[in-house]
């Protein structure tokens, strides 16, 4: 078990807490765990940890809100994800925890900036047409920022918000889309060595925090008002971002 101050324990708690509630309830909320992570342990170790507390927060964002995914969306997304998780692999082999952080920021200002002016010039993303270069393009992202820092979830809500999906869609989407990209990344994260045995031990304390947030966080989604979950989203993401930036 890694020797850490007690303060360290509760930023800790509190991150294992936000990674309940950002799979249940706040997408983008994550990254903010993300930052918490990598403040208390070393940056690449802190990726590995953390990824173990979000598959096991995917298992129930999955079981709640197993109906509300929109597979097709899904299914166009999945060629884009798995070609960022092997870029983000092959980056992860050469970058230091520098690069890593201020790269990561970067695309996710970036992201955030591009997500608002379409909001705000056109009527958002068109299901039922194809937008392949708008998929490629998130996709792309969401799976090299989820294999270098776990920090996809903003990149993806931003497009997710930009399809103007409903609030469960959004979450079932989301849900099962990195249950099943977490899984995929844990082959490549033992191979990195950034999933450690004091790792795993550290997760075993952290892993009842997730559970009851998850919980809770379903009772919140089942009341938040979709404006007001629109911008919680975009805030978290903001939040994190300028964390990686200036970290």
């Amino acid at each position: 078990m890694p020797e850490l101050a007690w303060w360290s324990w509760l930023l800790l708690a509190a991150a294992a807490a936000i990674v309940g509630l950002s799979k249940t309830a706040v997408p983008g909320a994550g990254t903010v765990a993300v930052a918490i992570f990598a403040a208390v342990l070393p940056a690449k170790q802190s990726t590995g940890t953390l990824l173990l507390l979000l598959i096991v927060a995917d298992l129930f964002a999955v079981t709640m809100y197993r109906r509300h995914a929109n597979w097709r969306e899904l299914l166009r997304l999945a060629p884009a994800v798995v070609a960022g998780v092997l870029a983000g692999v092959v980056f992860l082999w050469f970058a230091d925890d520098v690069w890593v952080k201020r790269t990561i920021g970067v695309i996710l200002f970036t992201v955030i900036a591009i997500t608002l002016l379409r909001r705000r010039f056109a009527s958002g993303v068109d299901l039922e047409r194809p937008h392949r270069v708008a998929a490629a393009t998130y996709g792309t992202l969401g799976g090299f920022t989820t294999m270098v820092a776990n920090a996809a979830g903003p990149v993806m809500s931003m497009y997710f918000l930009a399809a103007r999906f409903p609030v469960k869609e959004f979450l079932g989407t989301a849900a099962w889309l990195f249950a099943i990209v977490n899984l995929f990344k844990v082959p490549f994260s033992i191979g990195l060595g950034i999933i450690t045995v004091p790792g795993l031990l550290l997760d075993a304390v952290l892993v009842p925090v997730v559970i009851a947030a998850a919980l809770a966080g379903r009772w919140i989604a089942d009341r938040i008002d979709q404006k007001m979950f629109e911008r919680l989203v975009i805030g978290f993401t903001v939040v994190g971002a300028s964390y990686l930036l200036v970290s």
